[in-house]
């Protein structure tokens, strides 16, 4: 379409408006950067979605690795106690599936030493009247520890708050604190450690103080399967290979029973968190294929061929079957497929599933010649979440270059736009000025021509009529 101007006022020094026909010139122009700002827009938003399905579907690797993975959750072991309260045990995946009857007769005990209430205080001087050194000699370890002799110095280590001090520096495994009461002040020792270790004595002393009996140091004391068993800790790694005791109480007589086997909790959780990530990629991928009934057409990716080769592997890959067994494929365990492609969990079987047989439900899922269903499922994720051949990571690069080369011509041709602009500008106000310019040039040769008419009689004169091309 032309661009016009009315004659009618172009020559009565008005002029017209330069910035209004130089955006007309230039908007016949822009069709094609409309164009490319619509596909650069198109490919955004695309690669918006692709990100996305992206992100979930490594979602799913990650979710498909912990189930094929040997030493990941279908392969981990629990240890459930009758009584949590007298004992409780985690196992690790080395521990034999077996039941145990454990009785805790005592606990590992804390060593504890502490002196009579010392009336004259605690910054007084615990050595005798005319005194001006002793000694208090600290066994560590029972009877065949460790004896530290402690010099005790008037003015250095002669009251209870400085004897504390002094050996809280030592490093020996003691705490040494000050309890104050109506009765006076006590020095109190406590072990660092549980059981014989931690054992504390007073074998010899020359001062003021009054050591009681010590108190603790007594290993902790329980048989396993009628099997005497002593510990310095109430932590116990040792007894039952590959399960960790923990003795919370002691109850003689009380035969707790300690149950190891499949950690069937944890399996679950991590079959429903594959089946979670699983639905997620299918709807993230059926929301793509929906059709927007205002718009009758399919999301971003709908015509996306990479998508639906997405779609066929990950539909091929939930259908697969490890062969024969027990479990045969998913629906055995009770996991069955929608008709939207989404898997659901019927967890009353699968809950009887792992009871009556864990290890078939592990070996559906792994084996060792890895040809389980989460073996299968693993190596394909691989491939298809590959940070550079993977599906969607190749339509993410590409999508990225032709952004980029859209930016690029953009950029061009708004670049050559400008110059263009300003280029019209010029042009366009120098014509303007002119025509601004012509009433006052018309007047002039008018009066011009009314001078000669009058010096040579009359004479006529008949100006041109001035048309715009423009």
């Amino acid at each position: 379409m032309g661009i016009s101007l009315n004659p009618a006022t172009l020559l009565t020094g008005q002029g017209f408006d330069v910035s209004t026909i130089v955006n007309e010139v230039l908007g016949q122009q822009t069709g094609q950067l409309q164009q490319w700002q619509s596909q650069q827009s198109t490919l955004q938003t695309e690669a918006g979605d692709l990100s996305s399905i992206n992100n979930d579907l490594n979602n799913l690797a990650s979710a498909v690795q912990s189930l094929s993975d040997p030493l990941g959750a279908l392969t981990g072991e629990a240890a459930t106690s009758s009584d949590a309260g007298v004992l409780s045990a985690t196992a690790q995946s080395s521990a034999v599936a077996g039941t145990h009857q454990i009785v805790v007769n005592s606990l590992a005990t804390q060593g504890t030493e502490f002196t009579d209430p010392f009336a004259a205080g605690a910054d007084a001087s615990i050595l005798a009247a005319g005194t001006t050194s002793g000694e208090v000699d600290l066994q560590v370890g029972g009877s065949g520890g460790t004896t530290h002799a402690i010099a005790i110095t008037a003015g250095s280590n002669d009251t209870l708050n400085t004897l504390a001090s002094y050996i809280n520096s030592q490093g020996w495994g003691v705490n040494a604190s000050v309890v104050t009461d109506a009765n006076g002040s006590r020095l109190a020792l406590s072990s660092q450690s549980t059981g014989t270790p931690g054992a504390l004595a007073i074998t010899a002393n020359t001062t003021n103080l009054n050591f009681d009996a010590p108190i603790g140091g007594a290993n902790a004391s329980l048989t396993i399967d009628g099997i005497p068993y002593s510990s310095a800790s109430n932590t116990i790694t040792q007894a039952i290979p590959g399960v960790t005791l923990n003795l919370n109480s002691a109850s003689p007589g009380e035969a707790v029973q300690l149950t190891v086997g499949a950690n069937t909790s944890q399996a679950t959780t991590a079959i429903n968190n594959f089946v979670a990530a699983y639905n997620q990629v299918i709807s993230d991928i059926n929301q793509e294929y929906t059709v927007n009934a205002s718009t009758n057409s399919e999301g971003p990716l709908g015509g996306d061929s990479s998508l639906r080769q997405l779609q066929s592997s990950l539909l091929s890959d939930v259908t697969y079957s490890p062969g024969s067994g027990t479990y045969v494929n998913l629906a055995s365990l009770g996991i069955n497929m929608n008709d939207d492609g989404t898997l659901t969990v019927d967890s009353s079987q699968l809950s009887s599933a792992f009871a009556s047989n864990p290890a078939a439900v592990q070996s559906f899922f792994q084996n060792a010649a890895s040809t389980g269903f989460a073996n299968n499922f693993n190596s394909d994720l691989v491939n298809l979440t590959d940070p550079t051949e993977g599906l969607l990571n190749v339509d993410l690069t590409q999508n990225s270059a032709q952004q980029t080369q859209l930016s690029t011509n953009i950029s061009n041709f708004e670049t050559q736009l400008n110059t263009e602009q300003q280029q019209l500008t010029t042009e366009f106000s120098q014509v303007d000025a002119s025509l601004q310019a012509y009433p006052l040039l018309l007047q002039q040769v008018t009066e011009t021509l009314g001078t000669l008419g009058g010096n040579s009689g009359s004479t006529t004169s008949t100006l041109p009529t001035l048309t715009s091309g423009l």
